[in-house]
């Protein structure tokens, strides 16, 4: 850039040096991630949003890194810190929300419940693959009409007499389902059955006759993601397939707040990749013999994007900080995904109005970030669920319905 900075006075990608906050540790993991995303993801990303594919041969290649389930102990995961983890997230959204996405599904919506809920055999058969990368996972939740209320599922699961489970339903909007090798799925067991019409999570290879999982097409966000339908035709599966610790919505809702609480960090990579991009672009174009970094509206621009890069970033990692001391509460992740995400369009759209008509080209990030985005606003929770969450929390009286 062409204008003038004091030395010394602060690095404009990190004004309130929140770097100095992580150890040496965290920075080694966070630069190891920045570096895979600079060589391996943003050289082609902008082709495959164009194209509409996500390259399921990179699985290996997160699996390789330690990404995959790396805050899982045991059976291959890396084991690392929640903030470590989110970390990761950060840099792999400021690639493209799909990417982070595709790791964020694998680690905390796959491999998870199979690690808190699973039984041994079901964690030795699935886990150590899915950390290599060598099996895909995907999570079976929504329907085409239960988003925001799971609870109204319409999946069945029903034992016969020889002890199997038979599934059948339809999810949708699953991130993985087409290239998946296997699936959590949540299905409402008879009502009239042992479970009494719980809730329960299965472990369903997605070879198993019946299982299908066609792609879902024609998006204009998150091209750069398989999104697919999962079908469920009298899928008959043996009693271990079902999840044996937990019962009830905690189980599917818990697996949300893991990925939730990975997105609250994501969607600050996503708005920082925006800003940056401005950031440069305001110092290279010149208008009026000057470059528009020059002028005070674009100035004003980017010191809001930056100021909100910087505090959605402090509110991920103190909630990053609160997991790994094991205080953090589920309306505190909806705060955290709620505002992160907020934040992030609000930079993706200022953003673009600082790059003109050169911001609607996918040359640039920032209309590939928005597009996503507002993708992101909605999965994992919307915003106005978020909203209700967080209303119930601060008042007592619960708004949903």
């Amino acid at each position: 850039m062409s204008a003038k900075r004091i030395p010394g006075e602060v690095d404009p990608l990190d004004v309130l040096a929140i770097d100095s906050l992580l150890s040496d540790e965290e920075l080694l993991g966070r630069d190891t991630v920045r570096r895979f995303v600079a060589d391996k993801v943003l050289p082609e990303v902008g082709v495959w949003f164009d194209e509409g594919r996500f390259p399921a041969e990179m699985a290996k290649e997160f699996g390789a890194l330690g990404l995959l389930g790396m805050h899982l102990e045991g059976y291959g995961c890396a084991g690392v810190s929640a903030t470590q983890y989110g970390l990761a997230c950060l840099e792999l959204e400021a690639g493209d929300s799909g990417v982070r996405s595709f790791v964020s599904v694998q680690g905390s919506l796959a491999m998870f419940p199979i690690w808190a809920f699973g039984s041994e055999e079901q964690k030795t058969t699935w886990l150590p693959g899915m950390a290599a990368g060598e099996l895909i996972g995907c999570f079976g939740l929504t329907e085409p009409d239960s988003g925001s209320d799971p609870g109204s599922m319409r999946t069945t699961a029903r034992q016969d007499p020889s002890g199997d489970w038979i599934l059948d339903g339809t999810k949708m909007w699953i991130t993985n389902g087409s290239v998946a090798d296997v699936a959590v799925v949540w299905a409402r067991t008879d009502p009239d059955g042992p479970d009494a019409g719980k809730v329960r999570g299965f472990v369903v290879p997605t070879d198993t006759a019946g299982f299908s999982a066609p792609e879902i097409h024609r998006k204009v966000s998150l091209r750069a993601s398989v999104t697919s339908e999962l079908v469920l035709d009298s899928v008959r599966l043996p009693a271990s397939a079902v999840l044996p610790e937990v019962s009830g919505m905690r189980g599917p809702l818990s697996c949300l707040n893991e990925a939730r609480f990975g997105i609250s960090f994501g969607a600050c990579g996503a708005a920082r990749a925006c800003y940056e991009a401005a950031l440069e672009y305001a110092g290279q174009r010149v208008q009026f013999d000057r470059p528009i970094a020059s002028f005070q509206l674009t100035q004003r621009k980017l010191v809001e994007m930056m100021v909100a890069v910087q505090r959605g970033t402090l509110v991920a990692l103190h909630v990053g900080r609160m997991k790994d001391l094991g205080t953090l509460a589920s309306p505190q992740i909806s705060f955290a995904k709620m505002d992160n995400v907020r934040m992030a369009l609000e930079v993706a759209r200022e953003a673009r109005s600082v790059l003109g008509a050169n911001g609607i080209t996918t040359e640039y990030p920032v209309i590939r970030h928005m597009n996503n985005l507002e993708s992101v606003y909605t999965y994992e929770g919307t915003n106005e669920v978020h909203t209700l969450i967080l209303g119930n929390a601060i008042t007592g009286i619960p708004a949903f319905g």
